[in-house]
């Protein structure tokens, strides 16, 4: 199969369809959407909430539908986290059941030859190639994390392929959480998957905040680093990871404020910082790990996947951490003592791995 475009040959439609669950789902989704189109396919958008208006936002021109929201609730407090995953659960199951019988009539109304799934668990038909992107083979869960990791396997398995954006051997990024041993599927290691590019770039920030996930835990956030941010001297540049349909900018004294960014004022934001402050979510990780970057990061406090990241990289001697309440300002200084991400490089095979588009 070749990814040139042919004489008379009609483009397939691939249905592309991330989580709701901050931006990093979607914002992963970004590069393979842009390699769907240089491949002569035709990718439609299917989402909800932040990560539907940031795709719609990003890719003006390509079709989009709305499926049902997961309703993810956040706690205030990290401990109760859990507690609150198991009190969505019936919504969530309820979501997934809605979007499958969606997403089933879908595909004759708009003709719909191949899926792309990123941890839409009813995003998935059996008469049509369904893909199936996750970087949690294992979910992390505390004591309950081997149930919570054969559930989610158990899911996977009715997908077509399932693909994981790490490498397969190491070093890599995800550790545990990407890799398992004990599977009834063969995945398929994307490497780091980021929509950043590194370039040379004069410094304009000392520091870079870039805020993502959902309320309450994103705003709690903010207003700590607001108040810790008074005693901070260098230049700043603050994107609360809030998506608007207008982008609003507010300088005050050495700090720039955004709502939200697009990619490529990211990437450029990115390239002209020292140094970020983020979540230790997946895909802000391999951003950093695409560009470079040193790094300090505040886990969402009760998110066993985002700790165990910060705990993994801290252990690796990349970047260190503080947990969400703990933070002081200072501690941005154990950031010398780390070496940060090294240039992680790598272009994914789409050609090959669309193949499964053309079984």
């Amino acid at each position: 199969m070749s990814l040139q475009k042919e004489v008379n040959k009609i483009p397939k439609n691939i249905l592309v369809a991330p989580l709701n669950w901050g931006l990093g789902h979607a914002t992963r989704c970004i590069p393979i959407i842009k390699a769907l189109q240089e491949g002569d396919y035709t990718p439609i958008i299917a989402s909800d909430g932040i990560a539907l208006a940031m795709l719609r936002k990003e890719f003006p021109d390509v079709q989009t539908l709305e499926l049902p929201s997961y309703q993810v609730e956040y706690s205030k407090k990290g401990s109760d986290f859990k507690w609150k995953m198991l009190l969505n659960t019936p919504k969530m199951l309820k979501a997934i059941w809605s979007e499958k019988k969606m997403v089933a009539s879908w595909i004759n109304k708009y003709k719909i030859d191949g899926i792309i799934s990123d941890n839409r668990l009813g995003v998935f038909n059996e008469n049509i190639p369904s893909v199936y992107i996750t970087h949690q083979l294992n979910v992390m869960s505390g004591s309950t994390t081997w149930l919570t990791s054969k559930l989610h396997q158990k899911s996977i398995k009715k997908f077509t392929e399932c693909w994981v954006p790490d490498v397969a051997g190491e070093p890599n990024l995800a550790g545990e959480l990407s890799h398992s041993k004990e599977l009834a599927f063969t995945p398929k290691y994307l490497g780091s998957l980021s929509r950043m590019h590194k370039k040379d770039a004069a410094k304009q920030y000392d520091l870079m905040i870039v805020l993502s996930g959902p309320d309450p835990q994103r705003g709690m956030l903010e207003s700590i680093l607001k108040t810790e941010l008074k005693h901070y001297e260098g230049k700043v540049v603050f994107i609360k990871g809030i998506v608007e349909e207008e982008q609003k900018k507010e300088k005050i004294e050495s700090i720039t404020y955004f709502n939200f960014m697009t990619s490529l004022q990211l990437q450029q934001t990115f390239n002209e910082s020292n140094l970020v402050l983020a979540r230790s979510g997946f895909t802000t990780i391999m951003d950093l790990a695409k560009l470079g970057k040193k790094a300090f990061f505040i886990p969402t406090p009760g998110q066993y996947e985002q700790m165990y990241l910060a705990r993994k990289l801290k252990k690796d001697g990349i970047a260190p951490y503080s947990e969400q309440d703990d933070f002081k300002i200072e501690d941005l200084i154990e950031t010398k003592q780390y070496s940060g991400f090294a240039d992680f490089e790598n272009i994914p095979n789409w050609e090959k791995l669309f193949e499964v588009f053309e079984i």
